[in-house]
């Protein structure tokens, strides 16, 4: 494609975006469609939900890529990050010399342009992070915008055009479109940025651990003296990716030396109280219903932004308090017979072992069955194959599914779930390997006893195996 047509044109009707099925392309068409824009989009595979989402908004969603898809009138192609080059509509964009965008650039034009952005990245904790962002900003009364990748209980959407001054943008580190290979959080230009942490993952984009954190100092080096870097202090990578810059920098975690510190914390479920130090000072206590040390650490963060924007403690321990978490992460989907089914999104090693962690100290007492489809992109490859057993430490079942896509890795670098399992039965553990999911519900609903936690994880659909695994019991 022309480098020439990457641009926005000054006059936009029509708006037509590839591969809009996805979870952040989705959004963007409806706000897009909200703004009273023209919209169409096309996808392979176009299923629910997402095409009941878009349809109900009246967006019209073609099954399949083909050149006529772009319809005569079309003012703008909106190219997604999965779509390759030889895409046909890709092709016909180029050959019918259409202007065309990523998805970010078209975030920055049509949703964030005049708007104040608050953006959260890191390999871990985002989507949580953002969506407390959001919903304090919401209970402080100050009607924010949010781009975020994952459905918010508070808002049902993972999108929302406000009225007020901020957008909150989930800044992801994987790359931008087959024309631009960088990160997409390059593409903002955020007034406040939380850094959460830095880790290797998306081991199909990037090389190494150097190789990510050579993406976040691009990032930092992007950051000027006038913008705030909110960074967690539990992260010696973090230490290295910011050293030297020139935006304001604030600290939170548990270091002594934190401007932002975790304090005491008090369990007694459902809530999790915890104070807050500013400067080593008491700041505020606050309670929530989130589960974990590291979602606490989240919420630190995002009292500091607060903070800095002028929103009063008591907005944000009100939100805190309320606030009704996201779709996919410790979300509780049922509970047959005494035995609870949470499901989480939960694939990297850290957010495994966090995770089990979180629902180990929520649940105390109670057995912990962990249920874990390796499926990302890096889970699948064997790049994290001696690290995976120190993650399950805290369950006391753990059933593993061989990865489904797995074809996907050269044959060389393929993950091995068998080889897990036997590494943790040779430690004394009770682990078992299933070669698909009907073979993981048969065993939990045989063995599973009242009190029991099922914990799954995985970043995908998992066939379906919550309900499934309910409708068993």
């Amino acid at each position: 494609m022309d480098p020439n047509q990457n641009h926005i044109p000054a006059a936009v009707r029509r708006i037509h975006l590839i591969a809009v099925c996805g979870t952040a392309m989705g959004a963007l068409a409806c706000m897009l469609k909200d703004l009273g824009y023209e919209v169409t989009g096309s996808d392979q595979k176009v299923y629910p939900p997402m095409s009941r989402f878009l349809a109900d908004r009246g967006i019209a969603v073609m099954d399949g890529f083909r050149a006529e898809n772009l319809a005569s009138g079309t003012d703008l192609v909106v190219v997604g990050n999965a779509v390759p080059r030889t895409n046909p509509e890709a092709v016909a964009c180029a050959r019918l010399g259409l202007p065309y965008c990523s998805m970010p650039q078209a975030i920055n034009r049509f949703v964030a342009n005049g708007k104040q952005t608050l953006m959260v990245t890191g390999t871990h904790g985002k989507t949580t992070t953002s969506a407390l962002l959001a919903w304090v900003l919401q209970t402080a009364g100050r009607d924010p915008s949010f781009v975020i990748g994952g459905i918010l209980k508070d808002f049902d959407s993972n999108y929302r055009l406000g009225r007020g001054g901020e957008i909150v943008i989930e800044g992801d580190e994987y790359d931008t479109a087959f024309f631009d290979k960088g990160p997409k959080f390059l593409h903002y230009h955020p007034a406040v940025t939380v850094l959460t942490s830095v880790e290797f993952d998306h081991a199909d984009i990037y090389r190494d651990l150097e190789h990510v954190k050579s993406a976040f100092r691009g990032l930092v080096a992007g950051l000027g003296r006038d913008r705030v870097l909110v960074a967690c202090d539990e992260d010696a990578t973090i230490d290295a990716v910011i050293a030297g810059a020139s935006a304001r920098v604030q600290r939170y975690g548990g270091g002594s030396g934190s401007d932002w510190r975790l304090g005491r914390i008090r369990i007694n479920p459902p809530w999790t109280a915890f104070d807050v130090l500013k400067g080593g000072t008491p700041f505020e206590s606050f309670r929530t219903r989130m589960i974990g040390r590291h979602n606490l650490l989240n919420a630190v963060s995002v009292v500091a932004v607060a903070h800095h924007l002028g929103i009063p403690a008591a907005a944000a321990a009100e939100a805190l308090e309320t606030f009704q978490g996201i779709k996919r992460r410790q979300e509780i989907r049922g509970e047959k017979r005494g035995i609870l089914v949470m499901d989480d999104f939960a694939h990297h090693p850290t957010a495994v072992r966090e995770t089990i962690a979180a629902v180990r100290a929520a649940y105390p007492g109670r057995r912990l069955v962990a249920v874990f489809e390796p499926r990302t992109n890096s889970s699948m490859r064997k790049v994290f194959q001696p690290v995976y057993p120190q993650s399950f430490d805290g369950a006391d079942r753990i059933c593993i599914r061989q990865p489904s896509m797995l074809e996907k890795v050269p044959e060389a670098e393929r993950f091995s779930a068998e080889a897990l399992v036997a590494e943790l039965q040779r430690q004394g553990r009770d682990a078992a390997f299933f070669a698909d999911t009907d073979g993981i519900i048969a065993s939990v609903a045989a063995t599973a006893r009242t009190g029991d936690v099922v914990l799954i994880m995985s970043n995908g659909g998992f066939d379906n195996i919550h309900e499934r695994l309910l409708t068993a019991l």
